[in-house]
């Protein structure tokens, strides 16, 4: 289980100093442990990769924000954030890929226009889960159905 392995991972970075490893670890453990206690269940893995997927997004959200100010020393901090998260996570899809199942979900649902966009999304979504994140599948359904 994928809990597991994030206890095994932060007991290892801990025993080899790996600073960076270990504070993300830890985050995305507290993150898990903050829904089970707001919800009062029991996270499956699945849950826990669309925290772990949630968790690289505000990352990848927030380097745009480090260029703009120049801070380089950030940028790579959060680029090294951003790739251990990255080692939980499913493979992501290749664009190609992406727009294969795309197109099959708009088969599927008969959609014919921007306007079922809605419902596009939400099989997308279903489907893909955190191989790929929101904003790709979006621009995807997008360019297939406009």
């Amino acid at each position: 289980m994928l809990k597991e392995k994030l206890l095994e991972d932060l007991k290892n970075a801990m025993k080899e100093k790996l600073q960076n490893r270990k504070n993300v670890v830890q985050m995305v453990r507290a993150a898990i442990l903050q829904v089970e206690k707001d919800k009062h269940i029991e996270l499956d893995d699945n849950q826990i990769l669309e925290i772990i997927a949630k968790e690289a997004k505000k990352r990848k959200d927030s380097i745009g924000d480090y260029e703009k100010s120049g801070r380089q020393d950030l940028i790579d901090q959060i680029n090294e954030e951003i790739a251990v998260l990255q080692e939980y996570l499913p493979k992501q899809l290749t664009d190609d890929e992406l727009e294969e199942i795309i197109k099959k979900i708009i088969e599927k649902t008969g959609a014919t226009s921007i306007k079922d966009m809605g419902k596009v999304m939400k099989s997308a979504k279903e489907e893909i889960g955190t191989r790929a994140d929101g904003k790709r599948i979006n621009e995807m359904v997008k360019r297939v159905l406009g």
